[in-house]
């Protein structure tokens, strides 16, 4: 029997050789090709990109094939391209939606396929369950050769940025940044990222430093390519030693951000989030839907309710936030994991955009990003956040879900209970406006517990009852 294919929360993902094959992935491509013909959008062709994992080229080249076998016109990227780029690629061409060879964050064994809509942004759950159920046998693969796909102008090669730049310069002003002489320090994960904050602020008083930005698909010095510790830790050691006043960190398709302080501490997406909300808010005074995954802060939360913004909660992914996004006509959009959208964009994570975003923030404030910090923390109050991620036996998992299911505490970490919600996995609300998270990934064989709380010593108490309820301790 070949591989059931389920896509997760953010597309399918696999193991390199086990599951993640050629064969395989032709028959993504495949399923994808008919479910673009089924809903009538064939005719107005794909983007394909990839990023810079093992064989990606060459497995965004056989997707290529397939879709140009199928009568899909495909316009391939020329070399590995950001995911925000690849989307905007999308509207762009007017295209009928995009794949994108990534596994983003995940360890550097994996590799992953994931699809777009015509907006640029993820395809909903339903839509997902409609390619997941066209997905055929090998069998059933339609292909032709790259070679003659280009010849028959049913592939084209293209370099998706200088559109997406443009795009860049309508949102966002970057001579103020140039002109500010920062001295940035980019950790680019070995992935997308390089290259890209020197092409947009280079040639200025600001500087640029990059680390990590060759193609290296095992990754060294992290676990894998996603912007929290410890992976973050060899990157933000360089902070100190080139005088940084701020560190950008993007992970492997530079959809995701995360940030380091001007003494190299680790400034959590959960705490960004709540910046950026309060730099759209009061700094550039705009007004819309906040969205965000039940797994985000609730910063946003109390600054919606101060600046009279509705704040709209989703479960974790972008099937979910970006669906939500187009149907409220939000503002920003974003994840715990560092993945934020933006209004007049793609609905879609931008972890170059929203670095600019940040160094914007330091621009019009005149304050270092541990100063940006204490001013939000001074509006809404200090938030505490982490994150346990465990692997377990598979066979276990049913016996996981009824243990958490069937729990009523009274208390979480010596707070209060008062409530429980089940949008995506368990959230119990806790009576400081935390909350504890327990819910299976999406992306990998693991289960999360996820802690926000106002109580900085209170964080491992409640991630160790997190633990006890979902019997792991």
């Amino acid at each position: 029997m070949s591989t059931a294919i389920k896509f997760g929360t953010d597309g399918w993902r696999a193991r390199i050789a086990e599951d993640y094959t050629f064969d395989n992935l032709r028959r993504c491509a495949q399923g994808f090709a008919t479910y673009l013909h089924n809903e009538g959008l064939a005719g107005k062709g794909v983007v394909i990109g990839h990023d810079k994992r093992f064989h990606a080229d060459n497995f965004a080249a056989a997707a290529a094939e397939v879709l140009a076998a199928n009568g899909i016109h495909v316009w391939l990227t020329d070399g590995a391209t950001p995911t925000p780029t690849i989307s905007y690629a999308v509207v762009d061409k007017q295209a009928g939606g995009a794949i994108n060879i990534t596994a983003s964050h995940n360890p550097p064994e994996d590799c992953g396929f994931k699809v777009r809509d015509p907006l640029g942004g993820a395809l909903a759950p339903a839509a997902l369950k409609k390619v997941e159920a066209v997905i055929p046998e090998i069998d059933g693969v339609k292909r032709m050769r790259l070679d003659d796909a280009m010849s028959d102008g049913m592939v084209t090669k293209f370099d998706a940025a200088p559109a997406y730049i443009a795009q860049i310069n309508r949102l966002i002003d970057l001579e103020p940044i140039r002109n500010a002489g920062f001295k940035v320090l980019v950790d680019c994960m070995w992935g997308n990222g390089a290259g890209w904050f020197p092409r947009l602020l280079g040639d200025s008083k600001t500087q640029i430093h990059e680390v990590h930005n060759e193609r290296n698909p095992i990754f060294p010095h992290m676990s894998r390519p996603e912007p929290i510790s410890p992976n973050v830790d060899h990157g933000l050691s360089f902070v100190k030693k080139v005088g940084a006043d701020v560190a950008i960190i993007n992970d492997g398709d530079a959809d995701r951000v995360g940030f380091g302080d001007e003494n190299g501490n680790f400034i959590d997406q959960l705490r960004v989030y709540g910046m950026l909300g309060y730099y759209f808010l009061e700094l550039r005074g705009e007004r819309g839907p906040i969205v965000k995954t039940i797994s985000t802060t609730k910063m946003l939360n109390k600054l919606g309710k101060l600046y009279g913004v509705p704040v709209h909660e989703t479960g974790v992914g972008f099937k979910y936030i970006a669906p939500k996004m187009v149907e409220v006509g939000a503002m920003i959009g974003g994840e715990e994991s560092g993945g934020y959208a933006f209004r007049e964009h793609v609905p879609e994570r931008d972890g170059l955009l929203a670095g600019l975003f940040l160094l914007d923030m330091m621009v019009r404030t005149g304050k270092k990003p541990s100063e940006l910090l204490d001013t939000v923390f001074g509006i809404v109050g200090a938030h505490y956040y982490d994150r346990i991620d465990s692997s377990f036996e598979q066979e276990r998992k049913p016996e996981i879900l009824a243990n958490v299911a069937a729990a009523r505490p009274d208390t979480i970490g010596g707070l209060k209970c008062t409530d429980i919600v089940t949008i995506d996995g368990h959230q119990f609300i806790m009576e400081d406006g935390g909350w504890l998270l327990v819910r299976f990934s999406g992306t990998e064989p693991i289960i999360r517990v996820y802690c926000e709380t106002t109580h900085g010593d209170r964080v491992e108490a409640i991630l160790n009852d997190g633990m006890k309820i979902a019997g792991l301790r």
